[in-house]
């Protein structure tokens, strides 16, 4: 595992990004959060396949569980939101996702559309679009954009993962082939450890 809490996002060794990407499963397994390695797995690996198969990509009811899982699993676990989440009623995710990701490739106008979701704001809302297109989107993680010194304090806001998606876009861009948004995100997540900060 890399030293955690370097300044990644300054690094140009593409080694240095390479060898932190690396560490990400394993840093995923010390967060100490029992379901995180198997809801992790699903969502790296199994979801994007899922959405991509359908003939207007959306996802489903209990995709959109999973995933909220998923992602409070890796931050910080608000139950209410998991419950808002789960009250949303299964056409009107499949109506709205399928809208949303229609959107693509608007850099934020996905995650507005998905965020009309009951208990969805722009990090879940961007765990969807990352995970349908990972080129363009990246999941919104307070902890990487701490790392990035030119966004300034974290607001969950459009106009603040706007700006976010962009510095990942471009950093994928500049580490060239094979990195995309969401592979950048990853590797500046293991950087500091993830939430356990190990």
């Amino acid at each position: 595992m890399p030293a955690t809490k370097r300044d990644l996002w300054s690094a140009t060794s593409h080694n240095e990004w390479l060898a932190s990407l690396d560490a990400y499963e394993g840093v995923v397994g010390v967060q100490n959060v029992a379901k995180l390695p198997d809801l992790d797995a699903w969502y790296r690996t199994e979801l994007p396949v899922a959405i991509r198969q359908r003939k207007a990509p959306h996802i489903v009811h209990d995709e959109l569980v999973k995933l909220t899982e998923w992602k409070m699993a890796r931050g910080v676990w608000r139950a209410p939101n998991l419950v808002l989440v789960k009250g949303n009623s299964t056409d009107s995710v499949i109506s709205i996702s399928t809208e949303a990701l229609a959107k693509v490739p608007h850099p934020t106008a996905p995650i507005a559309t998905l965020a009309q979701l009951h208990g969805v704001g722009p990090a879940t809302a961007s765990a969807v679009a990352a995970a349908f297109a990972p080129d363009i989107y990246s999941f919104f993680d307070e902890l990487v954009a701490a790392q990035i010194p030119t966004l300034g304090k974290v607001a969950w806001t459009m106009g603040y993962y706007g700006k976010y998606a962009a510095a990942l876009r471009d950093r994928a861009r500049a580490l060239g082939e094979n990195w995309t948004p969401v592979s950048v995100e990853r590797a500046l997540w293991a950087n500091v450890g993830g939430k356990a900060g190990l």
